[in-house]
């Protein structure tokens, strides 16, 4: 059932189907309802109509036939849903006749024709009712306007719910031309050939709908592909404009915007990287004339102040840079690149434990993300003395969380943090040599993967949660 719920809720061709076949079914189902009694009712006239001229044509054929050929005419007048016999005097009761005629149908028609070898089919018996059923809705009844043919002294008799028809139609021999119909008519639609018809058609436009549907889903899957890829930051060919009119319209606009996004991205790169290489020889500048300063703590406080500006500078290059980096992405295990980081720390030092995970195959860039890892837990060390790191996956989404016991961080700030060259001013303070870009460029490269970084307090302490999109 889960299977079906996820199938139904993630493809196109399957709810698109899925209405088309209720819509199919609906709408036969209407149609055949509302004519379901007036076919019950021709098939009723017709049968009655047919079992009166035959009543006719077997009267006028026995009366003109010798004596002693009657009695096999009558015999041989007899199908598999209709009976003939001859009876003397009156008429009997009502109830007398359908008795009587429910034993003539009990009588195998190989019988009467006197084929004993018969196949089958004439082997088998027609009746598939009891004599209490052929009694249902017994009554006299007027003849149809298309009976014709008899005489206006015939009798007729309907049975078994109306599945039955009688005729009694007196001979010039003074005896009765007795002639029985019983073929039973399904009470449902859906015991008649109904349900395989519909099954034929639900096949014929199951095909046809897959076929179609998937030609027009096709443009979008690759749009939906395109997308998703645009979003992890990797380049994307132009997508073919084809389908639809409307498709192809959607295409036409996601190439020209996918466009306008690295012209975007170029122009503010080429921007800052200017900014950032006209800004070094000022700083150069300014260094030497500090070195001219003869008083050595103003000095010493002029050269602090143009290394942060440097630092800064360079911090805002290394952002440019970030967003036209060009690292080819790859499958890796993340769970061993994330190891990797720890052990590399580790090795360094620093208290830093990652709780084993099982391999996870993973596309992504490998070294932007390494530094995303590197930065959190080196924040997590510096500022709480130590770190844990663990890797969770799901269907949807994965995972890298880094959590310290340190003094963590105000809930309202959890935000900010992100801001380029914002700083807490305690325990997270520029003497401690952060700059404030640290956190800015870790969530500009999540984000580049389609994910994202989020901030949340622990008990006590601060937990740091890289996701990452399957």
């Amino acid at each position: 059932m889960r299977r079906l719920t996820h199938l139904w809720q993630s493809s196109l061709t399957a709810q698109l189907l899925s209405w088309m076949l209720v819509a199919l079914f609906v709408s036969q189902a209407i149609a055949l309802a509302l004519l379901w009694n007036y076919l019950q009712a021709d098939l009723r006239t017709s049968a009655r109509t047919e079992i009166g001229n035959r009543a006719a044509a077997v009267a006028r054929l026995f009366e003109a036939a010798p004596p002693e050929f009657r009695g096999d005419l009558i015999r041989i007048s007899s199908t598999m849903s209709s009976r003939f016999w001859v009876s003397e005097g009156d008429p009997l009761t009502l109830e007398a006749w359908v008795q009587r005629a429910f034993a003539e149908f009990e009588i195998p028609l190989s019988q009467l024709l006197q084929d004993a070898d018969g196949g089958p089919d004439l082997d088998r018996l027609t009746l598939d009712a009891d004599p209490h059923y052929f009694l249902k809705g017994a009554d006299w009844t007027t003849p149809s306007a298309a009976q014709g043919d008899l005489s206006a002294s015939a009798r007729h008799i309907d049975f078994a719910n109306r599945n039955g028809a009688g005729v009694i139609v007196p001979l010039e021999t003074g005896q009765l031309l007795n002639a029985a119909y019983y073929k039973a008519i399904p009470p449902s639609l859906w015991q008649t050939h109904l349900p395989v018809s519909l099954t034929i058609t639900a096949i014929l436009v199951s095909m046809v709908g897959v076929l179609t549907i998937r030609r027009l889903a096709r443009p979008l899957r690759d749009l939906t592909k395109a997308a998703e890829t645009l979003g992890r930051g990797e380049a994307v060919a132009p997508l073919a404009e084809r389908g639809p009119e409307d498709i192809r319209r959607m295409t036409i606009a996601f190439n020209s915007m996918q466009e306008r996004l690295h012209r975007f991205v170029a122009d503010r790169t080429r921007m800052l990287g200017a900014i950032g290489h006209d800004l070094r020889t000022p700083l150069t500048t300014l260094r030497l004339r500090a070195e001219l300063v003869e008083d050595a703590e103003l000095q010493e406080r002029m050269l602090d102040t143009i290394s942060e500006m440097q630092v800064m500078t360079e911090s805002t290059l290394s952002i440019a840079q970030q967003e036209t980096n060009t690292e080819p992405t790859r499958s890796i295990d993340l769970s061993a690149l994330v190891e990797s980081v720890c052990d590399d720390l580790a090795e360094l030092g620093h208290p830093v434990r990652f709780h084993p995970s099982d391999r996870l195959t993973y596309r992504c860039r490998p070294e932007g993300l390494r530094r995303v890892i590197r930065n959190l837990v080196e924040n997590a060390v510096r500022y709480a003395g130590a770190a844990e790191v663990r890797l969770i996956s799901d269907p949807r989404s994965v995972t890298i969380f880094v959590d310290d016991d340190g003094p963590g961080i105000p809930l309202e700030l959890s935000e900010e943090v992100f801001a380029p060259f914002f700083r807490l001013e305690e325990s997270r303070s520029r003497e401690t040599g952060g700059t404030g870009l640290g956190l800015s460029i870790a969530r500009a490269i999540a984000r580049q993967h389609g994910g994202d970084i989020h901030l949340s307090p622990r008990d006590p302490g601060l937990r740091a949660a890289i996701v990452l999109p399957t």
